[in-house]
């Protein structure tokens, strides 16, 4: 007996359907936006993750050395792979590239709620264009993919913040800041209390006085974002405070602005997001993390070797938003469906593989024996495949040129002739066609 590797995960049939159906909806929303498929292979260089994030990267992949004495890893996320893809043909794409993909990723990192070393994500993301309107596209994308999966407004929402005026803000301070660090640490503020959060703004180089004027700044609310401006006395903080009000106007006519709250606080921890970033949370504060989250990464492509391209993107992770489907009610049914049964009794298989091709052919969900099962064995199968309909061809109905049509909710059944079923013009036919 084998057990399952901490960390991974088994889904089973009624789950899986679940799922499917989310990962559905997710996707044909960012269809219905422009985006194109893409895929993206399981392995990639450990060197392309290294070069982008350090060393120490290496203790967080599953990687190794192939036989041919390549170091690789399983990918731990989309965005160094899609601009390696952006960078290997960005002469021949069209602009603005806009894509998606929802496939498997792994990290290893110690497996709690909503986090697993195996997880699947739907990236979404546009290159080529720096306006504000794509970033308005992708939260608006992001909001009908919930709001399509059954989620309002009481449900989630975005918040919306700037990494220029993080680093514009820290900048300003009469002090030697590690500025990425910072960063870090108001990704990390909301999960510590005061007194650490302080703690990782002193490592990072200001003083605690300073820490303390930070974190007063970044309650500074929506109307009031010209102070800001005025403290740090910069271009810089000025552009992202034009940028991030463009982009919040731009979600009003794109549909997506009641889902977007101004968070100064929410900073995203990678150090390639260069602008506007956003988490999505619920609202109830039942999950108590972040669902998933995006924003602006501008440099990414040219640090790959490409051509300077401006990037935005998001990816919806699928533990995490489980979780907040499943809080608001919205999950759907872990329940197999089956829109029809066709059960053999005695030497009728031609007729019945003939009618289950029938229906098949016209788009419905089907089973029939395969196992040479009695008639109750076959009925209690129809059961517990939530089969709707059942059709019962036995072979004292067909001398009688019958089949027999049985309701499976309410037990009712009927004869039909033969030739009639299913009958021309009646997409789904049920019982109550023919009783």
């Amino acid at each position: 007996m084998y057990d399952r590797i901490k960390g991974f995960r088994d889904f089973y049939p009624a789950e899986m359907g679940a799922r499917r159906e989310t990962f559905d909806a997710v996707e044909d929303t960012a269809r219905r936006y422009g985006f194109r498929e893409i895929d993206t292979p399981a392995l990639e260089r450990t060197e392309m993750y290294v070069d982008k994030s350090g060393e120490e990267i290496v203790d967080e992949l599953y990687s190794f050395e192939d036989q041919g004495g390549r170091d690789v890893a399983l990918t731990p996320e989309l965005t160094p792979t899609v601009a390696r893809m952006v960078v290997a043909k960005q002469q021949e794409l069209s602009k603005p590239i806009k894509w998606f993909s929802t496939r498997p990723f792994w990290r290893y990192e110690e497996p709690q709620s909503g986090r697993k070393r195996e997880f699947y994500q739907t990236n979404v993301d546009i290159f080529g264009s720096s306006a504000p309107e794509a970033d308005a596209e992708l939260l608006a994308c992001a909001a009908d993919a919930l709001t399509g999966l059954g989620l309002t407004a009481e449900d989630f929402e975005f918040r919306v913040s700037h990494r220029d005026i993080l680093g514009g803000l820290l900048d300003a301070f009469d002090a030697d800041v590690d500025v990425d660090a910072a960063i870090r640490a108001v990704d990390k503020s909301q999960k510590v209390d005061r007194a650490e959060f302080y703690g990782l703004l002193t490592d990072a180089g200001l003083s605690y006085e300073q820490a303390e004027t930070f974190d007063d700044l970044l309650d500074t609310p929506e109307d009031d974002l010209d102070e800001l401006v005025a403290f740090a006395e910069t271009d810089r903080v000025e552009h992202a405070v034009d940028n991030l009000t463009e982009v919040l106007e731009a979600t009003a006519d794109f549909g997506a602005r009641e889902y977007c709250a101004l968070s100064l606080e929410t900073a995203r921890g990678l150090d390639y997001y260069t602008g506007v970033v956003f988490e999505c949370f619920d609202a109830t504060g039942d999950v108590n993390r972040s669902i998933f989250g995006g924003g602006r990464y501008d440099d990414l492509i040219e640090g790959f070797g490409g051509q300077p391209t401006p990037a935005v993107g998001f990816a919806v992770g699928d533990a995490t938003l489980t979780l907040l489907l499943q809080r608001a009610g919205v999950w759907p049914d872990e329940a197999l469906a089956t829109d029809y049964y066709v059960l053999q009794v005695g030497d009728t298989r031609a007729v019945a593989a003939d009618i289950t091709r029938e229906l098949r052919e016209a788009g419905h969900v089907v089973e029939t024996d395969v196992a040479g099962r009695s008639f109750g064995a076959q009925l209690d199968y129809a059961d517990s495949i939530n089969a709707e309909t059942v059709v019962i061809v036995g072979e004292q109905d067909l001398a009688d040129g019958n089949v027999t049509v049985k309701d499976m909710a309410s037990g009712d059944q009927t004869q039909t002739p033969v030739e009639a079923f299913p009958p021309e013009g009646v997409s789904r036919p049920t019982y109550e066609d023919f009783e």
